[in-house]
C-alpha cells in the first residue's frame, strides 16, 4: 500500500474478487483467513458492501456477489440478456412455451429475460423484472437446488400452480458461471409438464452458461 491508496478500499475490493471466484460463497471466517484480517474487519467490510447490494448473504451466513454488481455498468444487464437470447428463443420455440433466464437477488429471484414463443395460439405471460421468492415456482427451486448439491449434477427442477394458477413450470440451473446464481426455465399452461421438457431445459441451461462465461 502506498500514502496514495485507501487500504479499506482495497480490501473491500478484493473481498469483492474472492467473492467472485467462488461459485459457493465465502463464510465470514474464510474471508477473514484470506484477507488476514479479523472478523470484526470483515463484518464492517460486508455492512457495508451489502448496503450498495454488492454483497449479499443467505440464510446460511454464506457472503456472496450481490446484483449491485451487475448495475454498476448500464450495459451488463442488456448484455447478459444479448448472450441469453439465442438459446432462449431457440427453447421457446421448441418447446412452445415462454422461456426465462432468472438470477438470484437477495432472497428472491428475478426474472432478467424472457422470450415468448411465436406459434403458439396461448401461452403464460411473463415479463422481464417479475419477482418471487427463491422458495417458489421452478426458476428458483432450481437454484436452490444447486446450492444444495453444487458438486452434483442439479437436473431440473419442475412446479405447478405455484406462482400462477394452472400453470407449470421447469427449470435448471447456471452452473460454472463464477459469480452469478440463476436458472433457464419455462413455464406453460399445463396440469403437467411434459417429459421431454426438463433434459431441453438443462440443455438450454448449458447453452446460456456457456455464453456468459
Amino acid at each position: 500500500m502506498t500514502a496514495e491508496t485507501s487500504q479499506t478500499l482495497d480490501r473491500g475490493l478484493r473481498v469483492l474478487k474472492l467473492l467472485a471466484d467462488t461459485d459457493h460463497g465465502l463464510t465470514v471466517t474464510e474471508l477473514s483467513t484470506k484477507l488476514g484480517v479479523n472478523r470484526t474487519v470483515v463484518y464492517r467490510l460486508l455492512a457495508t458492501l451489502e448496503q450498495h447490494a454488492l454483497v449479499r448473504r443467505d440464510l446460511g451466513g454464506r457472503a456472496r456477489v450481490g446484483l449491485g454488481v451487475l448495475r454498476l455498468g448500464r450495459q451488463v444487464h442488456p448484455l447478459v440478456r444479448e448472450a441469453a437470447l439465442p438459446a432462449l428463443r431457440s427453447l421457446a420455440e421448441d418447446i412452445g412455451a415462454t422461456a426465462h433466464l432468472t438470477l438470484v437477488d437477495g432472497t428472491e429471484a428475478l426474472a432478467v429475460a424472457v422470450v415468448e414463443p411465436t406459434w403458439t395460439d396461448y401461452h403464460v405471460a411473463y415479463r422481464a423484472g417479475f419477482r418471487h421468492p427463491l422458495d417458489r415456482g421452478a426458476a428458483g427451486k432450481a437454484i436452490l437446488a444447486a446450492r444444495l448439491s453444487p458438486s452434483a449434477d442439479p437436473g431440473y427442477t419442475l412446479t405447478h400452480g405455484e406462482l400462477e394458477a394452472g400453470a407449470s413450470g421447469a427449470a435448471a440451473p447456471l452452473v460454472g458461471v463464477t459469480g452469478v446464481e440463476g436458472s433457464v426455465g419455462v413455464v406453460m399452461l399445463a396440469d403437467s409438464v411434459p417429459e421431454r421438457v426438463g433434459p431441453r431445459v438443462v440443455e438450454a441451461a448449458k447453452e446460456v452458461a456457456e455464453a456468459l462465461r
